[in-house]
């Protein structure tokens, strides 16, 4: 027996005995870690009314670099891992599937809370709105409107079939109107991964133990300088998109030092196609993926952050930190209209006019959003926790009401 089988039957024990059916939270890539961290503590808190138990897809699959968020999060072990690894969108998805549907024969849980929009995602929702489990969707309504996005696709699939809709900021709502989605389904919470980085920045790693030892020049570095994170395929797997992109950072890096957490699969493309000696190893800090306390102490102390990624469009709002986000669109608009973002596409002149705009000028401070608080998992496991209840007591309602035959006549 493998330490995880082992691990899962003591859940299996502890779910069976305790008052409620358990709440099965997946994650399956590293931005879900940041999401999960504080409703797997806000559950918990509710002692056995919730109970957690978190599934792992392994759809992200260094286990050394999983281990560091866990342990960096605080969060619990996994009771499953279903290691599917890498694949195709259709093969991970589906072997999730497969592997995912005896985990919910196993543990009968209340519901399945899913956040995000990666793969495990939408994988496990299906798996769950097919057996008859209610799906919570954490991170609902989230819109860029652009379906050659393989993660618009699985929020507006998983919004579909989910049972209660968690959202991070208001305009979500109206996206899930218009889809059709009743609003009694949908429930306004705020954003559970700024309740991490509030619960962490001050255990975030100075950027000078981060940044020490390596060829830029670190004088340089203390007047200031960027953080950089490119990895959607996009911008990525197209030669002549990276070649303008790396362009761009390389005559920023003129004006401002930049730090550029270099993504597996953006570091894979710049060797395919020859592109290692384009940027300045004295002007650019070029370091592997970071754990999350290492990147928050980077980006707190930041003059800016050049990103593709949603998530830190979110974070450096909260941090006050200008972001230029290399995307023709964002799903998350609240961080233009009232945070520190600033949509640039991948136009080189336009990033480079815009962050030449954040060193004249200091760039967006914007303000923190609505229930951007810290306090968002806690909503959520309270309501849950009320939502649970009130179903099992209708269920057992339902059950107990007395069957009425009808005789034909004669």
């Amino acid at each position: 027996m493998t330490g995880t089988e082992s691990h899962a039957q003591d859940h299996d024990r502890d779910a069976t005995t305790s008052a409620g059916r358990p709440i099965v939270c997946v994650v399956g890539a590293r931005p879900n870690y940041m999401k999960m961290a504080p409703i797997i503590r806000a559950l918990a808190a509710h002692g056995d009314a919730v109970p957690p138990i978190l599934v792992h897809t392994g759809q992200h699959y260094d286990a050394a670099m999983n281990d560091r968020f866990f342990t960096a999060l605080g969060m619990p072990r996994p009771a499953v891992n279903l290691e599917v690894g890498s694949a195709s969108h259709a093969v991970q998805t589906a072997e999730i599937m497969k592997r995912f549907e005896p985990v919910l024969d196993r543990f009968d849980p209340a519901a399945v809370l899913v956040v995000g929009d990666v793969n495990s995602t939408i994988a496990c929702a299906l798996v769950a709105a097919k057996k008859g489990v209610p799906v919570v969707h954490v991170e609902a309504g989230l819109r860029s409107y652009d379906r050659k996005m393989p993660e618009e696709i699985n929020r507006v699939l998983t919004d579909q079939i989910a049972d209660l809709l968690y959202t991070t900021e208001r305009s979500a709502a109206a996206n899930l109107h218009a889809e059709g989605i009743a609003d009694e389904r949908i429930v306004f919470v705020g954003n559970v991964m700024i309740d991490t980085l509030l619960a962490n920045l001050s255990a975030a790693v100075p950027a000078g133990i981060t940044l020490a030892g390596l060829p830029i020049e670190q004088a340089a570095l203390a007047g200031g300088y960027g953080v950089v994170t490119l990895h959607r395929p996009s911008n990525v797997d197209d030669r002549e998109t990276l070649v303008r992109l790396l362009g761009a950072l390389r005559e920023i890096s003129q004006r401002l030092p930049l730090v550029l957490a270099l993504h597996p699969r953006t570091q894979a493309r710049i060797d395919e196609f020859g592109l290692a000696g384009t940027l300045d190893a004295k002007r650019v800090a070029i370091l592997p993926p970071q754990g999350y306390l290492e990147m928050l102490g980077l980006m707190s102390k930041a003059t800016l952050v050049l990103t593709d990624s949603g998530g830190l469009q979110e974070e450096t709002t909260a941090l006050g930190v200008p972001c230029l986000t290399v995307r023709e669109n964002t799903e998350r608009p609240i961080t233009i209209a009232e945070g520190t973002n600033t949509l640039c596409g991948t136009d080189a002149q336009r990033i480079v006019e815009a962050a030449m705009d954040v060193l004249a000028t200091g760039g967006k401070r914007g303000r923190s959003p609505e229930l951007w608080d810290g306090h968002a998992a806690e909503r959520i496991a309270s309501h849950l926790a009320g939502w649970v209840t009130a179903r099992h007591h209708l269920l057992d309602a339902a059950s107990a009401a007395p069957v009425v035959s009808i005789k034909k006549a004669a």
